[in-house]
């Protein structure tokens, strides 16, 4: 039988939950406080795909291909919750074989006895909530992960290709990435000790190599440097922007997977950092360019949010404040000077914002979870809370870049990855769905 899985220091979205056979009934009661949070939350952060991020991109992209962006974003939210249900749930929580310190190949990847969620019933329950509210929950984390790739290559993937390579990319890196880190005893980066409350491995730095690869491996946009491509309309960025702040009270506060405390202080945390990555993006460009600018203001706030994910459960506000202030800092000359000098199309800055960001608040989540920066405390101490957290960044961004660019490889050689460049001309609007987002 899968057993009760014990949190860890900072891990409390796994510490209540009790993992079962399939069609096998917990003893825990349900309760109906936890469930209508947990609810709330999974609409949140649905929210954060479609609509959020699907308007934050669109905006930034040229008027031909504001559609392509967000029919991307739209056809991975379908295709993605059909993949969960069928094996991507079972194989990032099915625990069997797992034993804590014992490597194995359950380590990295779970079985198959929740095949087309087999086992979830009315009944099911998990740690306090429906079974079928914890499995809706997560399966919006996988929706919004490969969504937030498609933002470094837009505007020149083949459709057919972008569906190829993301079906792929979340079979063998998304779902194997949530059970080492979130599956309980036995899982890879759990045994490590790794703090990962919301995702910053799982889903940020994740998301964000995975879309330096392959923007690095379609190549730059047509024009790009040379050709001005300034976003066609702010408006949509920074509704999409507002859109992604509030639902990541869901998505971090609901990983708590309760209504409790520790949903409060995640909630607390969120909102103070990403105010703070906001503020200090905005300043560090006026200092630097003469103004503020809305897109500015903007990716800063999605960069606080993206730095508190993973230290959502462990920092208290003073940390957090100082966290978002660093993420915003790093995360706007990753996106400007990094981008320059290594002269990488990322059309959207997936991975300055998102890769940069998950790597400042993953490994700094080992120095404000401290009691002395008003964290719940370390058990390993700082030092040696820092190197687990780095150990567990190397590992995803080796495991996720080195899977990616096989990835892409093959389904470049089978299918081509690009569009010509007489379509990427016309814009993926016309040459890739008949369709015009704007009436001349």
């Amino acid at each position: 039988m899968k057993k009760l899985i014990l949190g860890k220091t900072g891990m409390p979205l796994l510490a209540a939950l009790l993992l079962m056979l399939p069609g096998m009934a917990s003893a825990q009661e349900l309760d109906s406080g936890d469930t209508a949070w947990m609810i709330t939350a999974t609409v949140l952060v649905l929210l954060m795909t479609i609509p959020g991020l699907s308007l934050f991109y669109a905006g930034m992209v040229r008027s031909k291909n504001v559609l392509s962006i967000m029919m991307q974003c739209f056809a991975i939210t379908g295709l993605m919750t059909i993949i969960w249900m069928l094996w991507g749930y079972s194989m990032a929580f099915d625990t069997t074989g797992m034993e804590a310190g014992v490597i194995n190949l359950n380590s990295f990847v779970g079985g198959f006895g929740n095949v087309f969620m087999s086992g979830i019933t009315v009944d099911s329950i998990i740690g306090t909530i429906p079974e079928s509210v914890f499995a809706t929950f997560q399966m919006t984390f996988a929706i919004i992960t490969p969504a937030l790739i498609v933002g470094a290559f837009a505007e020149r993937m083949k459709f057919s290709s972008m569906l190829v390579f993301m079906t792929a990319w979340v079979s063998i890196i998304y779902v194997p990435m949530v059970h080492m880190v979130w599956s309980g005893d036995g899982g890879l980066m759990w045994d490590w000790g790794v703090i990962d409350f919301a995702g910053g491995t799982v889903v940020h730095i994740n998301a964000g190599i995975a879309g330096l690869v392959a923007c690095i491996m379609l190549g730059k946009r047509k024009g790009f440097p040379g050709t001005a491509m300034p976003p066609h309309n702010l408006t949509y960025t920074i509704i999409g922007a507002a859109l992604l702040w509030v639902g990541w009270f869901g998505f971090n506060a609901g990983s708590a997977v309760s209504a409790g405390a520790s949903a409060g202080m995640a909630m607390l945390v969120t909102q103070i950092a990403t105010a703070g990555a906001a503020i200090s993006w905005m300043f560090v460009e006026w200092i630097r360019h003469g103004k503020p600018s809305v897109l500015g203001i903007a990716s800063g706030a999605v960069a606080g949010l993206v730095a508190i994910t993973p230290a959502s459960g462990t920092v208290g506000p003073q940390g957090a404040l100082m966290l978002g202030l660093i993420a915003g800092v790093g995360c706007f000359f990753a996106a400007t000077t990094l981008k320059r000098a290594f002269s990488y199309d990322d059309s959207l800055d997936v991975f300055g914002v998102h890769a940069v960001g998950g790597i400042i608040g993953a490994i700094l989540t080992g120095v404000f979870a401290a009691e002395a920066f008003g964290g719940v405390g370390l058990e390993n101490g700082i030092a040696a809370q820092v190197w687990i957290q780095t150990k567990g960044v190397i590992f995803t961004i080796f495991y996720t870049g080195i899977l990616s660019a096989v990835i892409l490889k093959i389904v470049d050689v089978t299918m081509g990855l690009r569009v010509s460049e007489e379509e990427e001309q016309i814009g993926l609007d016309l040459s890739s769905h008949d369709e015009r987002g704007y009436v001349l």
